[in-house]
């Protein structure tokens, strides 16, 4: 089978939301587009990650919140999940593991769907291995971006490779409840799944090498996460680390722990990190090492290939792992690479439309667990390392009123990290049930760098868990 030639002005490699939406805004701006994708169109987020998750997650919190408030507890008694109709919905929000949808709206979008694994082939080429055996050279007259994401990492143990265990992938797409689950880690993967599938019926076992939860947050909201794991049953170890495994005959699997107990289950999620999916990308072919992140300036070009046609976003270029922050570099970038592509002028100022500031000032991040932990910015520690002079603003989140009236006994904390030259937020946490939604308000002002003798002029409606906001400004004013 011959070798088809097509040129465009932009290929991008890796079909996710990160890819869908830099395509997307490059295409607006005036470029012709083709899109690589070796699996599905939608990416890891659509079908083995955030979709899947919350689907899963969704029915949990919505019977934990139902045996909060006195009358709906009573509605509700013991009663159990249905499994099979909680994995359905899943399966439903993952579109069944098929990319029809996805790839209607790329043609009505007007980009090209390339089907097959793309690889660099040296400056500004990308040959594609297509499904039929045949072979595609795309070139690119102005820039080529890499969009692939990541992929699990696995530690390496002895008798991991034959012990077939979980990853995120297997973990969101399990088609059964397994009756056992070990989950090492302790980040937002595990915490998330150890909530949703201990919902579900499994003994779950939550084995962290650390000594908390969740140790890029504040430490308050890893600790109200464990104590919400304990109370729901996981059995939580701290400074819990697997030495060795292996699968038996009957298909338990044996987990050697490094204080010499032995933890039995039928399965186990290894939630311990993620690597650049750049290993078989052809790096090489341009001056990278393979199998690296793909570092990049804030408008995306990857800094060290000094011709600038190359550009990397999402996950794959280690600056937020995070689907809406790729999603939002793929709008900046590929903004970026039209405008340079018709000699516009970019607008490089901080916050201006051509770079992506948001990554290192404002990051929002929501962890599903429960309770929920909601934060954007920087933590205290990291605002103090990163030498600013701030003070940390605390409230009791159940002392608020609707935050009463959302649940009996509410249990949790906010706290926003000022800082005290600007008098602006420069972070703030959230952990308690309900809490994502109250995210999207820190996000602006933090984004917005609101002065806090403004945001004293955002009135919060009332009964709601917003009042937190005044609070917080009182705490603040003394």
């Amino acid at each position: 089978m011959g070798t088809e030639r097509d040129s465009y002005d932009l290929v991008v490699i890796g079909g996710g939301p990160t890819g869908e939406n830099l395509a997307d805004r490059a295409h607006a701006g005036g470029l012709s587009v083709a899109l690589v994708e070796s699996e599905l169109v939608g990416g890891e987020c659509s079908y083995w990650a955030c979709m899947p998750s919350k689907a899963l997650l969704r029915p949990a919190a919505a019977l934990a919140d139902a045996r909060r408030v006195a009358g709906s507890r009573e509605a509700v008694g013991g009663g159990r999940l249905d499994a099979a109709a909680v994995l359905e919905r899943r399966d439903a929000f993952a579109s069944h593991w098929h990319d029809d949808g996805q790839a209607q709206w790329l043609a009505s979008a007007g980009i090209d769907l390339v089907r097959g694994h793309g690889r660099l082939d040296g400056e500004r080429r990308v040959a594609v291995d297509t499904p039929d055996g045949g072979r595609r050279v795309l070139t690119a007259r102005h820039a080529v971006a890499v969009c692939t994401g990541t992929r699990a990492a696995l530690p390496d143990l002895p008798g991991l490779a034959g012990a077939r265990v979980w990853t995120s992938r297997e973990a969101t797409s399990a088609r059964a409840v397994p009756g056992r689950l070990a989950v090492v880690g302790g980040g937002v993967v595990a915490v998330e799944m150890a909530t949703a599938w201990r919902a579900l019926g499994s003994e779950v076992t939550l084995l962290v090498r650390g000594g908390r939860l969740l140790d890029r947050t504040e430490e308050f909201a890893g600790q109200l996460v464990s104590d919400g794991l304990r109370a729901a049953g996981v059995d939580v170890r701290l400074g819990a680390s697997v030495t060795a495994l292996r699968r038996e005959p009957d298909g338990t699997l044996l987990l050697d722990l490094a204080d010499g107990t032995r933890l039995p289950a039928d399965e186990a999620l290894f939630a311990t990190g993620r690597r650049p999916a750049t290993a078989d990308l052809g790096l090489d072919t341009v001056g990278l090492e393979p199998g690296g992140w793909i570092d990049t300036d804030d408008t995306g070009r990857a800094t060290a290939v000094p011709a600038g046609w190359l550009y990397a976003a999402g996950d794959v270029n280690h600056r937020a792992l995070l689907t809406h922050q790729g999603k939002y570099q793929g709008r900046i970038f590929g903004t970026a690479i039209a405008d340079r592509a018709a000699g516009r002028p970019l607008d490089l100022a901080p916050w201006g439309r051509s770079v992506a500031t948001a990554d290192h000032a404002a990051v929002p991040q929501v962890v599903f667990a429960d309770p929920e932990v909601a934060a954007v910015g920087r933590t205290l520690r990291e605002a103090r390392d990163a030498g600013l002079r701030v003070r940390a603003v605390d409230y009791d989140l159940g002392a608020v009123s609707g935050a009463a009236l959302y649940a009996d006994g509410y249990r949790g904390r906010a706290r926003a990290v000022v800082d005290l030259d600007r008098e602006v937020l420069v972070g703030v946490t959230f952990a308690g049930p309900g809490v994502a939604e109250l995210l999207h308000s820190a996000t602006v002002a933090v984004a917005g760098e609101v002065p806090l003798a403004r945001l004293w002029h955002a009135v919060p409606a009332y009964p709601t868990i917003s009042e937190v906001w005044l609070r917080l400004l009182e705490a603040y004013r003394g």
